[in-house]
């Protein structure tokens, strides 16, 4: 799928993340691909050069991501460490965030997870019940909750939890970021016992009275919203990224296959029913591709609402695609399909994980008919 559209320098990126995937391969050693990565400066192609990043954007590395995923060996904390808290402290955080976190979020050395999503709320962000209060004898702020799904929080050296405190003015709660060291008193995860087998795990988190000291909140206490959506945009993006390259790996091992594998005399791919079911899946995830590069032009522009729009919609496409391409590249290798060796059967499962999170393909459907066609909502 050679980009026609991309500027030399996204071309020499790609070609050259490309060959670092090809390097590790799908049986991959997620430390070692993210060390690697780290040194090459993939990892923080998108945070400012004056803390040690690429000086890029969104594009750039859903670039990373993408191509990574294609050779079989995406990170998937990369939708959540540089890409969502690097972005958000990037452009909200304070001048010692930054420089406490931005420098080792683009070397490797240090990770961030996000945390959410919680039991009751599910897609609504407005009905977070995690709560900030500030303790007015030391200034201190302690947070109270639940999360859920959360990934990754056991490698990472902090979560980036979103909270609610209270408008002094109005009494209504109002989000907030607040930076949680992993190792903070009262603040507990559990494992959660998935049938998707990752390298990054997943987590039900406790928050029980977590004190944190007033500079632990990023940015201002009176713009949560604009700072949670600069993150969820990027995610979105990211997130489209991953299931592009899933879709291209799967697609690119049923393509070999169809050339390969022979029957009466015929390799299977000069049958139409194998052909262009595989076609389709190719453009399917060229559009997809399309779309996503859109919403992280506008995003690195400066354009969120416009990119708030594009994302929603890249990360639809992109997931159908992924499962799409999954699905016809296993049945193109029938019984193969389902064996270790071939790598498939499990993006069965993780090709899913696109669809369903970090918003589900319903909610963008919503979002879709009532932001943008102007249809009353339905809830």
């Amino acid at each position: 799928m050679p980009p026609t559209i991309e500027s030399e320098e996204h071309k020499a990126l790609r070609a050259a993340v490309s060959a670092l995937g090809k390097r590790h391969g799908r049986t991959f050693d997620r430390e070692a691909l993210w060390s690697e990565a780290a040194k090459l400066g993939y990892l923080g192609v998108n945070l400012p050069e004056e803390y040690g990043g690429g000086g890029g954007g969104v594009s750039e590395l859903s670039i990373v991501l993408e191509e990574l995923g294609a050779a079989g060996c995406p990170l998937l904390m990369m939708v959540v460490s540089p890409a969502i808290c690097g972005t958000v402290i990037a452009r909200f955080g304070t001048e010692a965030q930054k420089r406490e976190w931005l420098p080792a979020l683009a070397d490797g050395t240090r990770t961030m997870a996000f945390g959410i999503t919680e039991p009751d709320a599910g897609s609504n962000s407005h009905r977070i019940t995690t709560t900030a209060r500030r303790d007015p004898a030391s200034g201190d702020w302690l947070l109270t909750g639940r999360k859920v799904f959360i990934s990754g929080v056991d490698i990472a050296d902090a979560t980036l939890i979103v909270g609610r405190t209270e408008d002094s003015r109005t009494g209504r709660l109002k989000p907030c970021l607040f930076i949680v060291p992993r190792d903070a008193e009262g603040f507990h995860r559990r494992q959660i016992d998935m049938e998707l087998q990752a390298a990054e795990k997943q987590f039900e988190l406790t928050l029980d009275d977590v004190r944190l000291p007033a500079d632990a909140l990023v940015g201002d206490e009176d713009a949560g919203l604009l700072q949670l959506f600069a993150g969820l945009n990027p995610e979105r993006i990211m997130t489209a990224a991953f299931a592009i390259g899933m879709g291209r790996y799967a697609l690119a091992q049923a393509i070999t296959y169809a050339r390969d594998r022979t029957v009466w005399n015929t390799p299977i791919g000069a049958h139409q029913a194998i052909a262009h079911p595989l076609a389709q899946a190719h453009i399917d995830l060229e559009l997809a591709r399309l779309m996503m590069q859109k919403a992280a032009h506008l995003y690195d522009a400066g354009d969120d609402v416009g990119a708030g729009e594009a994302a929603n919609m890249a990360k639809y496409a992109a997931g159908e695609a992924c499962v799409k391409a999954v699905d016809q590249a296993v049945h193109t290798l029938g019984g193969n399909g389902l064996t270790r060796e071939f790598g498939l059967a499990s993006l069965i499962t993780a090709a899913r994980v696109a669809r369903i999170a970090p918003v589900s393909r319903e909610m963008i459907l919503n979002y879709v008919s009532h932001q943008t066609l102007g249809l009353p909502k339905s809830y």
